[in-house]
């Protein structure tokens, strides 16, 4: 009966992420498909681009929402009382979240990088990784202006911070499927950004502010 209730989580954990936030208040506000313009992304970066910063700030923060919501809420009001490993299937809906903000059911499986709606989660599952993270974030956004690699950045930092916090023991029976979160997870947003890893090697990865040809940062 618990890993009905646990399965149920990370359904309803995958359809929030799938819920194209960003795509919907292009539509709302401008009546534009935001595929269609800047980058072609729906994520915040996009968004902000075309609709401006505000906009692009309300994109941010409702896409962290539906990360950190579901892990947060569903497993407390779904699980049983004294459901063994818990924190497993908050773990587990956040990646189910994550995946759903990666390839939505309401558009063709095709959507944002994944930035926006993993810090959500990880606010609840790691928070001072989160802090760490955000500050590579942030450190290397001002210094070079590129979203895409801060975002990479931070993936790998929040990773690092973890492994150097937890040692083997992220992988200890209570924290395996955080242990496995700490390295899908930004292998996943790495992946999400491999078009723009090779234009940052080629020199052609837009900084902020500029509109990019294509998939872009976010």
């Amino acid at each position: 009966m618990n890993l009905g209730w646990g399965v149920a989580c990370v359904v309803l954990g995958y359809l929030v992420g799938s819920i194209p936030v960003g795509y919907a208040i292009a539509r709302w506000i401008r009546g534009i498909d935001i595929r269609q313009h800047g980058s072609g992304n729906v994520g915040a970066t996009n968004v902000g681009r075309v609709l401006g910063h505000r906009w692009g700030l309300l994109v941010l923060g409702l896409d962290a929402l539906k990360g950190a919501l579901p892990v947060a809420l569903l497993p407390k009001l779904l699980l049983p009382p004294g459901t063994a490993g818990v924190q497993h299937w908050q773990v587990a809906v956040g990646v189910a979240t994550i995946v759903g903000h990666m390839y939505p059911l309401f558009l063709g499986l095709r959507g944002g990088k994944g930035v926006a709606t993993a810090l959500g989660v990880v606010c609840c599952l790691a928070p001072i990784a989160t802090l760490i993270a955000g500050g590579a974030f942030l450190v290397t956004f001002g210094l070079w202006q590129y979203v895409s690699l801060g975002a990479i950045v931070a993936a790998v930092v929040f990773a690092v911070t973890q492994f150097a916090k937890f040692g083997t023991g992220l992988f200890s029976e209570g924290r395996w499927s955080l242990g496995v979160f700490s390295l899908l997870v930004p292998a996943l947003i790495i992946l999400r950004h491999r078009s723009n890893i090779g234009r940052l090697l080629r020199g052609e990865e837009p900084k902020y502010g500029k509109t990019p040809k294509g998939d872009g940062e976010e």
